[in-house]
C-alpha cells in the first residue's frame, strides 16, 4: 500500500493541497483524506486531486493536524512565486480573490469564460501549474 504524497500550497486566505498519488491509493485511504477534508468544511476534486480548506494555515500548523489523524502521509511545500489579488466580479465566488479559487473553478472558467478577466484566469492557472 502506497503512503500519500501531499503538496501543500498556501494561498492568501486558504490553502490547497494537491494529492500527487492519489491513483495509487486504496479505497480506504482515499476515503480517510476525505474524511479530514470534510471535517473540516473542505472542498476535495476528484478531477484535480487536489482539496481546499478555507482557513489560513502555515504548513507546519497542517502536519500537525495531519499527524493527529490516521492518514499516512508524507508532505511536501510548494512556495507560489506570484498571486492574484484582483477579486471576481461575477458568478458564484464573486468577491473572492482570484488566488482563493478552487482549482476546479478555474479550470471551468479557462473553458467557458471570455471576459475582460481572461487573462488573470490564465496566468492564475499558469501560476499553479494545472
Amino acid at each position: 500500500m502506497s503512503k500519500a504524497h501531499f503538496v501543500f500550497t498556501k494561498l492568501h486566505n486558504s490553502f490547497s493541497v494537491h494529492v500527487k498519488n492519489l491513483e495509487n491509493l486504496s479505497v480506504e485511504q482515499i476515503q480517510a483524506i476525505e474524511s479530514f477534508v470534510r471535517e473540516r468544511k473542505g472542498l476535495f476534486d476528484f478531477n484535480t486531486y487536489t482539496f481546499v480548506i478555507q482557513k489560513r494555515l502555515e504548513f507546519n500548523e497542517f502536519v500537525s493536524l495531519l499527524q493527529k489523524s490516521a492518514i499516512d502521509v508524507t508532505c511536501e511545500e510548494n512556495f507560489l512565486k506570484i498571486q492574484q489579488t484582483q477579486r471576481v466580479e461575477f458568478g458564484k465566488y464573486k468577491g473572492l480573490e482570484y488566488c482563493d479559487l478552487p482549482d476546479s473553478y478555474l479550470l471551468w472558467l479557462k473553458s467557458n469564460y471570455s471576459g475582460k478577466s481572461r487573462e488573470i484566469v490564465e496566468a492564475e492557472i499558469k501560476f499553479r501549474n494545472l
